[in-house]
């Protein structure tokens, strides 16, 4: 079982795989600019935020939840990152902590409410959706607030390595949820969860605490998204992220992670990101316009959910 188990995973890495190198050959035939190394540095240093959320939602999503508040929980959390450096001159490392710790509160309260009353996560998620990005608005006034150089460290590519300091720390969040999602107990149950919750209800687990961790993690994870887009932008905008939260969802899916939870891999949402920024980075030097890109955006996730739905179909025919 754990060799077929091992054997599926191998296949899905290459396969994602095999879609991505095709995407770049692709894009290299029809934009003479865009297989280049300067394009790899600008798609390496834009990801850092999109892959912090996937790896947040990998993990809510494999419990058998949604969250549709990340977008407007790394707004609040970049207002509140903002405000405290330009408005009362807190240091970076304080400012950095109330960030996070204002993802954390607010995925604390989504896991609270979700779990402790049995409310669906796409309904509590949603009112916080709604909740953070008016809290991002009262926080700034509606007003964007300029930090500037003092972050922009950040987000800027380090010499030699072509890469930033955000793109870094991203890359060990990932391997760091791969290996907290297949080689802990943490991990496991999360599994467990999302594949049957009665099941583990039976088997004397208490599953609430863990369910509420996850909707913490995802929280923590749109604070530092708030981080690496704000050093990037070198601004905190109430508005920032609108939306952000289909394309964390959308890479999540088509890296293979399950909407009706139970399974997920943080590798392959990784792929799942680098595949929506390849495609996204390409069309665009192709001159393609945002209404068609979202067209075309779509069309991939809808069938990365078809693709989903056959697979669970066919792992029930083999059961």
């Amino acid at each position: 079982m754990k060799e077929s188990v091992m054997t599926r995973s191998l296949i899905q890495y290459i396969a994602l795989l095999a879609v991505l190198v095709s995407l770049v050959a692709v894009f290299s035939l029809l934009s003479e600019n865009f297989f280049q190394a300067g394009t790899a540095v600008s798609i390496a240093n834009q990801i850092p935020d999109l892959t912090f959320l996937a790896v947040g939602m990998t993990l809510v999503l494999v419990i058998g939840g949604i969250d549709l508040s990340v977008g407007s929980v790394l707004a609040l959390s970049a207002a509140v990152f903002g405000v405290l450096m330009v408005d009362a001159g807190w240091p970076m490392w304080a400012a950095i902590i109330a960030c996070l710790l204002t993802g954390a509160v607010c995925g604390l309260a989504s896991g609270l409410i979700s779990v402790g009353f049995g409310i669906p996560s796409f309904i509590v998620t949603l009112g916080m959706l709604e909740i953070a990005r008016g809290g991002a608005k009262e926080v700034t006034a509606s007003q964007t607030r300029y930090i500037g150089s003092s972050v922009e460290w950040i987000g800027e590519p380090l010499p030699g390595l072509m890469v930033s300091p955000a793109f870094l720390v991203a890359i060990v969040i990932v391997i760091a949820g791969q290996f907290l999602l297949t080689r802990t107990v943490f991990g496991r149950y999360c599994v467990a969860i999302g594949t049957n919750r009665e099941a583990v209800r039976m088997s004397g687990i208490w599953a609430s605490p863990y369910s509420v961790s996850v909707f913490v993690l995802s929280g923590l994870m749109c604070g530092l998204a708030a981080i690496a887009q704000t050093s990037r932008l070198s601004t905190a905008d109430p508005n920032a992220a609108i939306g952000i939260e289909l394309s964390a969802i959308a890479a999540c899916v088509i890296g293979g992670t399950s909407l009706m939870g139970g399974r997920g891999s943080v590798i392959s949402s990784l792929l799942g990101v680098l595949i929506i920024a390849v495609l996204q980075t390409g069309l665009a030097q192709l001159g393609v316009s945002d209404s068609r890109k979202q067209i075309i955006t779509g069309i991939v996730i809808v069938v990365a959910v078809l693709l989903d739905a056959l697979r669970i179909r066919l792992d029930k025919t083999e059961a």
